[in-house]
């Protein structure tokens, strides 16, 4: 087993993690898609409010490649399409039916498994709808079935705060079956499969230990796909890698050995209340609000679904997205600290030397504060410090900014993973992650 090791100087401890048991909730009687948070693809709508459409067959395409297309998560009526600036289609509410009517494909075991080759499975994976599962590095959108790529990783464990733990989805010997299966289905598609866990998150079952080829040392995002791809490729040949999380791994193997499409789905919540410190069984595209269990002021929290430092802004009545594995209430701060500035910041998150916490390193809790004034770039280095792939931050912002894209892409715009810590480090709260997936998106799209 190989190890890689990611250091960068920035600790944090967050309070609020979740307990490690499953808590089942209540099936939700709605739920949706989000093809607005699914990165790179132009969807077409297949269906229209008053449908009635079964679980499995698809609610949209993408106008560039037809074969890619979104199932519905759901069985039931098209409820609602709700649209975004520009006619951006962001969510497709389905209405459950008390029986739910689902889609059949034919079904895939082992021994099917065996005799097939990679396009089989490609084909396979796109006729049951699971291949938006397989993502792409470096643009991290839906992988592109007629690409080879140089390697495929599945991480078992996201180390951001806070998201279900392989030691929390993988109990149970279904789930370890079902997770080695999912193994055998990606060594189809490519030689090269990279499993790899976290040291923080040793894996015990001997089963499990038999696919891991690699650990991840480090702070977040040393379990970052995108991370451990850069630090293992040997030339510029390797660039194209695609990734599928630990979790959707288990939901490829359950396609394939059911005939049907999978929606289940462990998810982490933190803040609000102490009660909501959880992980909790549900389904995709769940409404938010279904997985709180106790809040008195909704709005005096910003609700955000995908993790704090990669997440997106959303409210009590949206809906998780494809890729969502995370849910986190933030404090929401109405007045300004009282001679803040002047304070020692005992009780304050810091990556640097700011405050006094960086000597004690409580678990502290996070709030929406941005703890500062948007002002210009002073070349402090605290983003190059903490880059886990080494590019530097601040001058390819300024090569954005100056419109200098080749100057941008020469400084390793393409190897940002999007972690975010670079915005959260920030001392002048330039918004330098959504500047770089912003323009990686242009740029695989052809707009620059």
């Amino acid at each position: 087993m190989k190890t890689v090791s990611v250091k960068n100087r920035c600790r944090f401890t967050v309070a609020g993690k979740p307990a490690n048991r499953i808590e089942s909730i209540s099936a939700p009687y709605h739920v949706a898609a989000t093809p607005n948070r699914i990165p790179l693809i132009k969807p077409r709508l297949l269906v229209n409010p008053g449908d009635r459409i079964k679980l499995g067959l698809p609610l949209i395409e993408d106008k560039g490649n037809t074969d890619l297309k979104l199932p519905s998560p759901g069985g039931g009526e098209v409820v609602d399409i709700k649209y975004g600036p520009r006619r951006v289609i962001e969510t497709i509410v389905i209405k459950i039916e008390e029986e739910e009517p689902y889609e059949t494909f034919s079904i895939v075991d082992a021994a099917r498994l065996s005799r097939m080759r990679g396009d089989d499975v490609i084909h396979a994976l796109l006729e049951k709808g699971l291949w938006p599962f397989i993502r792409g590095i470096p643009f991290k959108g839906i992988a592109d079935p007629k690409e080879s790529p140089s390697a495929i990783w599945v991480p078992l464990d996201i180390t951001a705060p806070y998201h279900p733990a392989s030691g929390v989805y993988l109990t149970g010997e279904s789930a370890k079956e079902q997770f080695l299966f999912g193994i055998k289905i990606l060594k189809k598609l490519c030689d090269r499969v990279f499993v790899y866990e976290h040291a923080d998150y040793p894996v015990t079952d001997e089963r499990l230990k038999t696919v891991i080829t690699h650990r991840a040392g480090g702070r977040f995002p040393a379990g970052d796909p995108g991370v451990m791809h850069y630090q293992t490729k040997q030339s510029a040949k390797e660039n194209r890698a695609w990734y599928v999380n630990g979790q959707d791994v288990l939901l490829l193997a359950e396609g394939f050995l059911s005939g049907r499409y999978p929606v289940s789905r462990v998810m982490a919540v933190s803040g609000g209340h102490t009660d909501n410190n959880r992980h909790v069984r549900t389904r995709l595209g769940a409404p938010l609000e279904s997985l709180v269990s106790k809040i008195e002021r909704p709005d005096d929290y910003r609700w955000i679904a995908g993790g704090v430092f990669t997440g997106y802004n959303a409210s009590p009545d949206d809906y998780m997205g494809l890729y969502e594995t995370s849910l986190m209430l933030v404090p929401e701060v109405k007045e300004n600290e009282l001679l803040g500035f002047a304070r020692p910041g005992l009780r304050k998150p810091t990556c640097s030397r700011t405050f006094l916490s960086a000597l004690t390193r409580p678990k502290l809790p996070v709030d929406a504060d941005r703890h500062g004034e948007l002002r210009a770039c002073i070349n402090c280095g605290y983003c190059a410090a903490i880059c886990p792939v080494d590019i530097m931050p601040q001058y390819t912002y300024k090569c954005i900014y100056a419109e200098e894209i080749e100057e941008a892409l020469a400084h390793g715009l393409l190897d940002c993973v999007e972690c975010g810590l670079c915005s959260y480090v920030c001392p002048s709260k330039i918004e330098l992650t959504e500047t770089f997936k912003d323009m990686k998106q242009k740029y695989y799209l052809g707009k620059i």
